[in-house]
């Protein structure tokens, strides 16, 4: 199963589908797993496909050794003639967003690793940041080491931040946050808590983040399916 890890030099690909139907969902989830099954793409290395919880959608967590790699698949006849006019047809939005992992934290409990697998049970949570040119270093910061507080959150288990490089159907600089949690109830809990019940921690990182980002949106997710290459 695939890791996230700071020491990888993948490439580390997020691609998110909303759709405004349960039944779409259901069927992007059947298009994702016949390509995942069937990948065998020059540098494609693995993909952990996710469902949608809160709101219809999926993602797919993709590891590719690089960006030349992947321009390669994007370039293609078969994705630009069927993988895409697919996935047009039954989303409302589309993200394809090219990334670096430069933060990673895990509560003691959860060992050396950070494993996104359809094995564990984490509720996963994915949260898009757009920001101006020029903060988005600093914003990552922030999303990482100002979120130490969170090792004492209740049902915390981890927490990434990827640094967006590029992507396509979003403009901009944007970071992503990719976190687990031993449930939904304890995520919500978490993201509901009246800011005058927060720590001091959380609510100076919190306007910090909120005078940083420009955009953020989130969805919950499922692991539910993954496939890597041969010997990866």
């Amino acid at each position: 199963m695939p890791y996230i890890s700071t020491q990888d030099k993948h490439l580390t690909v997020l691609n998110l589908f909303t759709t405004d139907k349960p039944e779409n969902q259901d069927q992007l989830i059947q298009e994702m797993r016949k390509i995942v099954d069937t990948a065998a793409f020059d540098g494609w290395i693995s993909s952990t496909v996710h469902a949608g919880q809160d709101s219809p959608g999926t993602a797919n967590f993709i590891q590719w050794r690089s960006g030349e790699d992947l321009e390669k698949r994007y370039a293609g006849e078969e994705f630009k003639h069927r993988t895409l006019p697919v996935f047009q047809d039954i989303t409302t939005s589309i993200r394809l967003l090219q990334s670096e992992i430069v933060y990673t934290q895990r509560h003691p409990s959860q060992g050396e690793a950070t494993e996104v697998s359809p094995d564990r049970d984490d509720h996963t949570v994915i949260e898009i940041f757009k920001v101006s040119p020029g903060n988005q270093d600093e914003l990552i910061a922030e999303l990482g080491e100002g979120q130490s507080w969170l090792v004492d959150v209740e049902g915390y288990r981890s927490h990434s931040v990827f640094k967006g490089l590029r992507a396509r159907f979003l403009d901009g600089p944007f970071a992503v946050v990719y976190s687990q949690w031993a449930s939904k109830e304890s995520y919500d809990a978490h993201r509901r808590q009246p800011s005058a019940q927060q720590s001091e921690a959380r609510q100076k990182s919190q306007a910090r983040i909120d005078a940083l980002k420009t955009e953020s949106d989130w969805n919950s997710y499922r692991v539910i399916h993954s496939r890597a290459a041969a010997g990866a």
